[in-house]
C-alpha cells in the first residue's frame, strides 16, 4: 500500500501471498538470500523463520544498527522487520503488475480490489480492535475511483476463517459492514493506530461516523 498507493501510515511488517495455495513453497530459501544479500553488503543480520503455521512468519534483525544510525542509545535494541507469507490465500484473488520507484525501481505483483475485500475480511473477522484496519479501510473507501471489493475473494477468506453470517453481495456488504462497525472500541482503535500514521490530524479520521458516512 505505501510503495504502490503512497498511504500516510507506517507498518510492522511485509505481508505476502502465495498466487497459488502450496505446504512446499516457504520462508526458509528466501530466508538464506536475504541473509546472504545483507552480509555481503556488511550488514549483521539474523532471520528466524517459523513455518509451522497457514501463515509462515520470519524475523528479519541487524544487531546493533538501531544505535549506530542513532535511533536508540541502547546496543542491546535491534531494528527487527517482520515479514508473513499467507500459504493457503483464498480462492478468487484478482493479481496486478505495477512498476514503481520508489528508493529503488520495483516490478510488483499485487492485489487491488481485493485488497479492500481483504481488508472488510480483516475488520468482519477480528476478534479485536484494530485501528490499523480501519484507518485503511477510511481510506480506501473515501478514493472514489477504487475498485469495488473482489465479493469472490472477500467470501472465500470469510468461509476460511469461520464467518456465520450470509454470503455477501453488492447488495449487502455495507450493511454488514456498518453493523460490525457499530460495535468496536473506537478509542481503543485510535490508541492502536496512532503509532503509525505520518500526520497527527488522520486520527480524525478513525471514528464511527466517518467510516459510517463513507459507506452510504
Amino acid at each position: 500500500m505505501r510503495f504502490l498507493f503512497n498511504i500516510p501510515r507506517f507498518s510492522e511488517d511485509l505481508n505476502f501471498s502465495l498466487i497459488t495455495p502450496s505446504k512446499e513453497i516457504g520462508f526458509k530459501p528466501a530466508a538464506v538470500e536475504i541473509k546472504r544479500v545483507f552480509e555481503r553488503e556488511g550488514y549483521s543480520i539474523d532471520v528466524k523463520v517459523s513455518e509451522k503455521r497457514t501463515v509462515s512468519s520470519a524475523w528479519v534483525q541487524f544487531p546493533g544498527l538501531s544505535r549506530e544510525v542513532g535511533i536508540s542509545a541502547h546496543a542491546s535494541q535491534n531494528l527487527s522487520i517482520k515479514m508473513e507469507l499467507d500459504t493457503n490465500p483464498p480462492a478468487g484473488a484478482h493479481i496486478e503488475n505495477s512498476i514503481v520507484r520508489r528508493h529503488v525501481t520495483l516490478n510488483l505483483c499485487h492485489y487491488k480490489a481485493s485488497m479492500l475485500a481483504g481488508k472488510i475480511h480483516a475488520v468482519l473477522s477480528r476478534s479485536w480492535t484494530k485501528g490499523r484496519d480501519l484507518y485503511d479501510l477510511v481510506w480506501y473507501l473515501a478514493e472514489r475511483t477504487w475498485p469495488a471489493p473482489n465479493l469472490d475473494f472477500l467470501d472465500a477468506a470469510l468461509e476460511q476463517t469461520g464467518w456465520d453470517g450470509p454470503h455477501l453481495t453488492e447488495a449487502n456488504w455495507r450493511k454488514h459492514l456498518r453493523s460490525r462497525i457499530e460495535s468496536l472500541d473506537w478509542e481503543k482503535a485510535r490508541a492502536d493506530v496512532k503509532p503509525f500514521l505520518e500526520r497527527e490530524q488522520d486520527l480524525d479520521l478513525v471514528k464511527k461516523e466517518a467510516l459510517v458516512g463513507l459507506l452510504k
